[in-house]
Formats: C-alpha cells, sequence, structure tokens
C-alpha cells in the first residue's frame, strides 16, 4: 500500500487557512459596533415576517434603522479622524 500524504500546494494549508492578524482583529474591533447595529435590525425584520405589524414594531425598526445609520457615521467619521491625523 502506498503512503498519500498532503504534499501538494493545493492540498496543505493556503493562506485563508491562517488565523487572522492583530490588524484584522483590530479591524474587526473597530467596526463591532456597526455589526452589532446590523444584527439588531436584522433581528427586528425577522421577527416582522411572521405576524402583523404593530405600531411598536414599527417604532422598533425605525429605533433600529437609527442606530444603524448613526453606528455607521460615527465609525465612518472616527476613521476619517484617524485618517487626517496619519496624512
Amino acid at each position: 500500500m502506498k503512503y498519500i500524504g498532503a504534499v501538494q500546494a493545493g492540498v496543505t494549508a493556503d493562506v485563508f487557512d491562517r488565523e487572522p492578524t492583530d490588524f484584522e482583529l483590530g479591524d474587526l474591533a473597530y467596526e463591532m459596533p456597526l455589526i452589532l447595529a446590523e444584527v439588531e435590525l436584522l433581528d427586528v425584520q425577522i421577527s416582522l415576517l411572521d405576524r402583523p405589524v404593530m405600531e411598536t414594531d414599527t417604532r422598533r425598526l425605525r429605533r433600529a434603522s437609527r442606530k444603524v445609520l448613526a453606528t455607521r457615521l460615527a465609525v465612518t467619521n472616527r476613521a476619517a479622524s484617524v485618517s487626517e491625523v496619519a496624512a
């Protein structure tokens, strides 16, 4: 019986099979408030799929949408201020 080993480049570990770098983890932590706000909006949208929409549901949806927009603005402004300092 022959030994079959993973010696080819297509079979062995690739660039995508690695742990995230500190830089990538920093970016993820930087964008985490936006990710959480988008998850909250998605939760509200999913909860409204299978039932009639009430006034409180409309408020929850509007509040979650505003939170996503405000968080996106804050993250963008923070990125702009960091790039201005770096330049």
